[in-house]
């Protein structure tokens, strides 16, 4: 399963989830947002528009690490993803 992960460095969460995923061996696409807009801008459209991340809004967080797996599901969830693989 292919998955794309939509982070940053400077987030324990996110460094554990690439940690995890490729203990996994896992295919996916790290989208580290700090250092390029274009990712920034990627995750913002996503954050923006779709309903998982309004509890995340709310409570003034961020939401990543963000997972989009292949069949377009999106999850907030390391351990459904994991499960998945």
């Amino acid at each position: 399963m292919k998955i794309i992960m939509f982070g940053t460095n400077a987030c324990k969460d996110c460094l554990e989830a690439v940690k995890a995923l490729d203990e996994r061996n896992a295919d996916y696409m790290y989208l580290e947002f700090s250092e390029s807009t274009a990712n920034l801008k990627r995750f913002l459209k996503l954050r923006d528009t779709q309903p998982l991340f309004e509890e995340v809004k709310k409570k003034g967080a961020i939401g990543v690490p963000c997972f989009k797996l292949e069949d377009g599901t999106l999850t907030l969830d390391l351990q459904e993803v994991l499960d998945k693989l």
